[in-house]
């Protein structure tokens, strides 16, 4: 569905064992990825931490399709592609899940760099992330990895924002 007049592209290669899969309205192995406490702290923040049901998962889906280009990051195992993550991007945010067993293996920093270089084919001259929790210190290492910048800041946390 293109966004504001922007078609997305059904797939982007990141490299030989990593791409972005464009969302589908299937779903369903993604659940799992949000029944995790842990990671729902980090997401929506420390007291509001629930996991999610089916329903919810769906209407996150389509509220995120609706902002951007949602897309499942996908990682090459035995030759085939397994959804290991989400992520959605627009210029207002970026907001990113990797499930457990993936994370602190640099795909965080691939998919960002890449949705950085997709802005910058879109002509876009600043991309934001709308928030990242004081306390999640593995998104704030990672964003500013990628080169954004603490913009303000907000109850939770702070706003970043990369010019390009």
């Amino acid at each position: 569905m293109p966004i504001g007049g922007i078609v997305q592209p059904p797939c982007i290669d990141i490299d030989d064992t990593l791409r972005l899969r464009a969302y589908d309205g299937v779903f369903e192995f993604a659940y799992d990825w949000y029944q995790d406490i842990e990671s729902l702290k980090l997401i929506d923040g420390r007291d509001n931490a629930v996991p999610y049901t089916r329903e919810r998962l769906e209407k996150m889906y389509t509220i995120l399709n609706s902002r951007g280009e949602l897309y499942f990051i996908e990682k090459k195992t035995g030759g085939e592609y397994v959804p290991v993550g989400d992520v959605t991007f627009w210029r207002d945010d970026m907001p990113i899940v990797i499930a457990r067993p993936c994370r602190n293996q640099g795909i965080g920093k691939k998919v960002i760099r890449c949705l950085i270089q997709r802005a910058k084919e879109l002509g876009y001259r600043q991309i934001h992330v709308k928030e990242i929790f004081e306390y999640n210190t593995a998104s704030r290492r990672l964003f500013e990895g990628c080169g954004f910048k603490k913009e303000d800041s907000t109850e939770n946390g702070a706003g970043y924002s990369l010019d390009l």
